[in-house]
């Protein structure tokens, strides 16, 4: 048991110091920002287009590829300046094909959203946000990214050295997707208990948060709003439009 008890321990550490990471990138590193901002309005973009599994799965990848292109460089840049206090011409190549290995996956990126989106923006009609109301699934998933995206940018603005960006922290990662997944499932079911239900299991979720002692009622009020939100303006201001 306790051989268990290290193991996720360790495992949770792991998650900390990789979110630590990202975070770091993020409040330091201005194209790590554009690009994570990118990468919403993109996920938000897609929900007007019918995007098959496959071309949704190329435009995770490509995402994924240009942000960990700019850990990378990152990682290189701080290494390079960790070693060498003075001009060195072998620190510049390394830190210049750092920085075309970010070049290359912007260029990629550009190269695939022409292919998945350009056939489909030319013809652009109204009929295309019909056809979002009728992707429950696809909506779905586009909103927990979103919900886990817009967490860590807020735990990077407003992070507090208060615990860890994975546990703990200014905002409530838990209480934002429950609350998220709660919404989506009242406005998909539109039912009164079952709409009980998923708001009972939400309030559990962010009230366990509070009795572990891993955040403040605030965080956990705060992720509940944003959860909310967010699922609100995907699932219906959306569909006003």
């Amino acid at each position: 048991m306790k051989d268990n008890h290290f193991k996720n321990k360790d495992l949770i550490e792991s998650f900390n110091h990789a979110i630590d990471g990202i975070v770091y990138t993020f409040k330091n590193e201005g194209n790590f920002k554009r690009h994570i901002w990118m990468a919403i309005l993109v996920a938000i973009v897609s929900l007007f287009f019918d995007l098959s599994r496959v071309e949704m799965a190329i435009l995770c990848i490509t995402i994924s590829f240009v942000i960990f292109a700019e850990m990378i460089n990152t990682t290189i840049e701080n290494v390079v300046d960790l070693v060498y206090e003075y001009y060195e011409p072998r620190a510049k190549i390394a830190k210049d094909v750092g920085a075309g290995a970010v070049l290359v996956s912007a260029l990629n990126s550009v190269f695939v959203g022409y292919f998945i989106f350009y056939d489909r923006i030319v013809p652009f009609t109204n009929i295309a946000i019909f056809k979002i109301q009728n992707s429950p699934i696809h909506l779905t998933f586009i909103a927990l990214v979103i919900v886990i995206l817009s967490t860590l940018l807020f735990k990077s603005y407003f992070y507090k050295d208060r615990g860890s960006h994975l546990k703990g922290g200014t905002v409530s990662g838990h209480s934002a997707i429950a609350f998220c997944l709660a919404m989506i499932i009242i406005f998909l079911a539109q039912n009164a208990l079952i709409t009980t239900l998923a708001l009972l299991l939400a309030l559990l979720v962010a009230e366990s948060r509070v009795e572990a002692k891993i955040h403040y009622v605030s965080d956990v009020i705060f992720g509940a709003i944003l959860g909310t939100l967010i699922a609100t303006i995907l699932f219906k201001v959306i569909f006003i439009i």
